[in-house]
């Protein structure tokens, strides 16, 4: 069991069931959550540093004024979350979470400012990037079907192994970043030139 207000170090929960609980001002230190179920689970003003979620459901999940800190999730569902609630100090945001083998399908990012955050081989359908910035960001193997660049910053970003992108080079920040073909043909679908097919 998880309780509000508590503060638990080097702990490992396994199995836990929070499913449209309310957690608050709880603080996890090298943690670890090992096949947890938080299904529409609030946390609210909790705070995560070093800490692992492994083979979890968080969909739905809500998190204001939460802190996440060196925090990795392994192939887990991260659903439908809005990450603009959470509270994000002004360094080493991107290295403040990764996502693995995951799904974060449907997920807001909108405006947050991630530099070398990781999100390799998920699935992350219909995510909001827009006027985010993921400078350095590695996005390989990730699967990026309708998700929203606009006024994003993917300067030196790796998006050589994503796919299934739509991202407009004059509308988007691709300074240096890394694509590879075929996947890449569809930067100039973004463009005001004319493709001919001999």
């Amino acid at each position: 069991m998880i309780d509000t207000e508590t503060h638990y170090v080097d702990q490992v929960f396994e199995k836990v069931s929070l499913e449209q609980g309310r957690l608050v001002s709880s603080e996890f230190h090298d943690c670890t959550f090992d096949g947890c179920s938080f299904v529409e689970t609030i946390f609210r003003n909790c705070r995560f540093v070093n800490s692992v979620f492994r083979d979890c459901d968080l969909s739905l999940t809500q998190v204001p004024h939460c802190s996440f800190t060196d925090t990795r999730f392994e192939k887990s569902k991260v659903i439908g979350v809005d990450w603009t609630r959470a509270h994000w100090p002004a360094t080493r945001l991107g290295e403040s979470i990764g996502f693995f083998e995951c799904a974060i399908s449907h997920s807001t990012f909108i405006g947050l400012k991630m530099p070398r955050i990781q999100i390799r081989d998920c699935v992350a359908v219909d995510v909001d990037f827009r006027e985010a910035g993921l400078v350095g960001a590695d996005f390989a193997g990730t699967d990026l079907s309708e998700s929203l660049f606009l006024a994003t910053d993917l300067t030196e970003a790796d998006l050589s192994r994503a796919r299934n992108y739509q991202i407009d080079p004059s509308r988007n920040d691709v300074t240096k970043a890394r694509f590879a073909l075929p996947e890449a043909m569809s930067l100039l679908y973004g463009l005001d030139i004319l493709l001919v097919d001999e």
